[in-house]
């Protein structure tokens, strides 16, 4: 089937599929990005800040859409159209009830080794760290350990469940040491809203973490997505790029 710009957009996750995580973009990727845009409409959806994008990607306005913090900050032809934050969503009451319940419950739990940043407040969501953000990377792989065994982490998720079922949250463990806490249906799915379905009839999502629990699951097996391609490598992109539209 031939695709067009008229009505079909490619997403792309940035981490492991267009880069080596962390890393910049190859001249090739870049390449093949450009010649793909010629027939389709290409976005990019992370889960990092606009910053940590550039820094892997270069310049926006080589997309027709750039969705930074799953779209909670979003660009069209390098242009800034949309942006929300946990603060606005939650409001400020709701936000110091669920921190003062977090500081105290951290209070009361004993654990090997406490540092410091308990709590960091990001645009997009809270991290929690039982341990504190401060830790050294030994006392980080400690914890990990420590955790296995004896499940401080996911005691706490379900603690936050219970007292604040009422907030719509998500919490997410990932990492050594903390876990994420945003509102409910702010994956990478956010993103979609950004794309009305009457003039994107066709949209294909590429991923590496498109597995259960992994941050690109949601946006790999919703409805919108027509076909969703579980990546290993840049390499992998580019071949199923060439594969299924240049054909």
């Amino acid at each position: 089937m031939a695709y067009s710009r008229e009505d079909t957009i490619v997403l792309f996750d940035v981490d492991g599929t267009l880069t080596k995580p962390r890393n910049a973009a190859t001249p090739e990727m870049k390449e093949m990005l450009a010649e793909l845009r010629k027939r389709v409409n290409v976005g990019v959806v992370g889960g990092s800040d606009l910053n940590k994008i550039r820094e892997q990607l270069g310049s926006i306005s080589e997309f027709d859409y750039v969705f930074s913090e799953n779209g909670l900050m979003a660009h069209k032809d390098g242009n800034l159209f949309y942006t929300e934050s946990f603060k606005n969503f939650m409001g400020e009451e709701k936000i110091k009830a669920f921190v003062n319940f977090t500081l105290r419950y951290l209070s009361e739990i004993d654990i090997p080794v406490k540092r410091g940043t308990f709590i960091e407040f990001r645009n997009g969501m809270l991290n929690i760290s039982p341990i504190g953000r401060n830790c050294s990377q030994s006392e980080r792989d400690d914890f990990e350990r420590y955790d296995k065994v004896h499940g401080v982490r996911a005691a706490m998720v379900t603690a936050l469940q219970n007292k604040f079922p009422e907030f719509g949250l998500k919490y997410s463990i990932g990492g050594q040491i903390s876990f994420d806490v945003f509102p409910l249906g702010w994956d990478k799915t956010y993103c979609l809203r950004h794309l009305p379905e009457d003039k994107y009839k066709h949209v294909f999502f590429f991923g590496d973490k498109t597995m259960v629990g992994g941050n690109d699951y949601e946006i790999s097996v919703h409805p919108r997505i027509v076909k969703s391609f579980t990546v290993t490598s840049p390499d992998d992109t580019i071949r199923f790029i060439k594969e299924t539209f240049f054909h």
